[in-house]
C-alpha cells in the first residue's frame, strides 16, 4: 500500500515510545494519522505536531474503542492502516516465596488480567473493529488490497524472562493471532502482520536503573545498543507498503535473546 495523503491510519499507544515514532513516520509520508492513547496531554501534543487527530481511548474497552474510531473517522475517514502499539509491562512470578517471612504467594490474578486485557484484548478489539471498517472500502491496488493491520508483540513472546509470565503470555497471544487473522481477512484484501521489538529507548526502559539497562544491552549483538523508536516506525512503514508480507512476524532486536533474568 503506497503511503500518501490518500491513506488514513490509526496508531494505538501513539502518545509515546514506539507508537509515537510510528505516528511521526507515517505523518512524514503524508498519511492522515489518528492517535489512540490514555495520556491526553501528550497524545494531543503529538497529534498537533504531526497534523493528526487524538482520541482518548482505553483499548481494553469495546465501547471506548468504538467511540475513538467514530471520532477519528469523522475527521480522517475510514482508516486503511491500523497499527497496535498500546501496551503495558510489569513483572510477577507465577508463584513466589517471601524472603523475610517464607510465605508462599500465588500470582495476583488481577495483575494478570489487567495485562491481558490491555495488551492482548486491546490489540484484538482494535484489529477486529478496524478490519470490519476496512471491509467497507474499495480496494486501492489492482490485487484487491484494502488495508493493513500491524500488531506489536515483543521478543518476550519467545524469550520471556523470570517474572514475565503475564507479559509474555499477552505478547505470545498477539504473536499467535497473526496467521489466523491474516487467513480470516485474506479474501477481503486485508493483510495482518506482527513486529516483535527487542530493547528500544522507550519510557519503559528509560525508567530502568542504569545497571539493569546495561545488563540487557550486553545481550544485544550488533549494533550493540538499544533501538531508536524511529527504527521501529520505519519497519512498520515498510511492512505497510510491501504487499507480499502477510501473516508474518518479524523480530527487530539486533540479534538479542533475552536471558532468564
Amino acid at each position: 500500500m503506497k503511503l500518501s495523503s490518500d491513506i488514513s491510519a490509526i496508531v494505538t499507544g501513539g502518545a509515546s515510545g514506539l507508537g509515537e515514532a510510528t505516528a511521526r513516520v507515517l505523518a512524514a509520508r503524508g498519511v492522515r494519522v489518528g492517535i489512540f492513547d490514555m495520556n491526553t496531554d501528550r497524545g494531543q501534543k503529538v497529534a498537533d505536531e504531526i497534523g493528526g487527530i487524538f482520541a482518548k481511548v482505553d483499548v481494553s474497552s469495546s465501547q471506548s474503542v468504538d467511540e475513538g474510531l467514530d471520532f477519528v473517522r469523522a475527521a480522517n475517514g475510514q482508516e486503511r492502516i491500523m497499527i497496535n502499539c498500546a501496551g503495558i509491562g510489569g513483572g510477577m512470578k507465577t508463584a513466589s516465596r517471601k524472603r523475610d517471612t517464607g510465605d508462599i504467594l500465588a500470582h495476583d490474578p488481577e495483575f494478570y488480567i489487567r495485562i491481558i486485557n490491555i495488551n492482548l484484548i486491546g490489540t484484538f478489539l482494535c484489529a477486529s473493529k478496524s478490519a470490519a471498517g476496512m471491509m467497507s472500502l474499495e480496494p486501492t491496488e489492482p490485487d484487491g488490497e484494502r488495508g493493513v493491520i500491524l500488531n506489536t508483540a515483543s521478543v518476550a513472546a519467545q524469550d520471556g524472562q523470570i517474572g514475565q509470565v503475564a507479559y509474555a503470555s499477552s505478547k505470545g497471544g498477539i504473536l499467535a493471532m497473526a496467521l489466523p487473522m491474516a487467513r480470516d481477512l485474506a479474501r477481503e484484501g486485508i493483510r495482518v502482520n506482527t513486529i516483535l521489538p527487542g530493547f528500544f529507548e522507550t519510557p519503559i526502559y528509560e525508567q530502568m536503573k542504569p545497571e539493569v539497562k546495561e545488563s540487557l544491552r550486553a545481550h544485544v549483538q550488533f549494533p550493540n545498543r538499544f533501538g531508536d523508536p524511529k527504527e521501529y516506525g520505519e519497519l512498520a512503514a515498510f511492512m505497510c507498503e510491501n504487499a507480499y508480507i502477510n501473516g508474518e512476524y518479524v523480530r527487530t532486536d539486533a540479534g538479542a535473546r533475552m536471558p532468564p533474568r
